[in-house]
């Protein structure tokens, strides 16, 4: 009989979740964010990391809550598939940094400047595009890749949330890399 009235309870809430509730939202929370948290932590191995996937999970569950539909799935299932697509998103996007940030070293260092003649207009095209960039985000970039700090270190030295540092250097990388492979797709002359 409790585990009907527990199924009831989940369902209500999953309607009043669905009509907007705000009070919902809370309680989906607090019930269900420390399993978005542990299987995002299990996965990413990193506590930050799964405190900004179980926030995006929830974040992404409410803006696309008219979605759910109670007779397909519960809706802590609905959750945990939301959950796994975010934890997908930061490995790529764990990759993709990596990939970039390898080859932003590859590409400035020592070795690589004695040996290889200088593209003046890549180098340029890559200074320009960083100009574009917002101003914190031009500093973030420049603290990482220039004086090749860790996040954690920019977080501190510019007194800026360690997931903001993230969230700038993930969108600037993901703009150069876009506008770079513009101009090297243009035709030259």
């Amino acid at each position: 009989m409790e585990h009907d009235a527990d199924a009831d309870a989940d369902a209500q809430w999953g309607v009043r979740f669905v009509a907007g509730d705000e009070a919902a939202l809370a309680e989906i929370y607090r019930r269900w964010s420390p399993v978005i948290f542990t299987l995002a932590l299990r996965s990413l191995g990193d506590r930050r990391d799964a405190e900004d996937v179980t926030q995006r999970t929830f974040v992404s569950a409410w803006t696309s809550r008219a979605s759910y539909d109670s007779a397909k799935a519960k809706l802590s299932t609905w959750l945990v598939v939301i959950a796994r697509r975010r934890i997908a998103d930061m490995h790529e996007s764990r990759a993709r940094i990596r990939r970039l940030h390898e080859e932003m070293k590859r590409l400035t260092s020592p070795d690589d400047m004695v040996s290889a003649p200088v593209d003046l207009s890549e180098t340029l095209l890559l200074a320009n595009e960083m100009q574009q960039l917002q101003p914190d985000a031009r500093n973030v970039m420049r603290l990482a890749f220039y004086d090749d700090l860790t996040h954690e270190e920019i977080s501190q030295r510019l007194d800026m949330p360690l997931g903001t540092v993230k969230s700038h250097i993930r969108r600037s990388l993901t703009r150069l890399r876009d506008r770079l492979e513009v101009s090297h797709v243009a035709p030259r002359p």
